[in-house]
């Protein structure tokens, strides 16, 4: 999915509409609402109707949470099979101390700079962060969910 303009720090980070602008917002009204009405008007089924409005809240949380679990994998596979094809040794023995978040971030380093960027985050424990504004070359990502 193109996007209209190059994508870097400032801009990498995306908005699902239909999530983030109709469903999370309609869930969490149904959540309020319900519980005004079941404080208004006590019930059993009113009790049930807001414990129903907390669980679909949830689901609606977990099941985006699901497949960036997932993608954050994938991701972190294909960075350490990256980095061991860029990095030389002794850096490519170093690349399993590379936390999680670190590999995350450094799916956005340009290859020319990959290696340096990845010294540096074992060295000096960068966070995901401060990998992120460390990028002098954006690679883009433009499939992530």
């Amino acid at each position: 999915m193109p996007a209209t303009k190059p994508q870097s720090l400032a801009n990498h980070g995306r908005f699902e509409p239909a999530f983030h602008f109709f469903l999370v917002p309609l869930l969490g009204l149904n959540l309020i609402f319900c519980g005004i009405h079941a404080w208004r008007h006590y019930s059993p089924f009113n009790i049930w109707l807001v414990i129903l409005a907390v669980a679909f809240l949830v689901m609606a949380l977990r099941i985006r949470s699901y497949p960036l679990q997932a993608q954050n994998r994938l991701i972190r596979l294909e960075e350490r099979l990256r980095l061991k094809a860029l990095c030389g040794e002794p850096l490519r023995s170093r690349i399993d101390q590379l936390t999680p978040d670190q590999l995350v971030a450094l799916r956005f380093a340009a290859d020319e700079e990959v290696p340096e960027l990845a010294k540096r985050a074992l060295d000096e424990h960068l966070t995901r962060k401060q990998i992120k504004q460390a990028i002098n070359n954006w690679r883009p990502d433009h499939y992530r969910i």
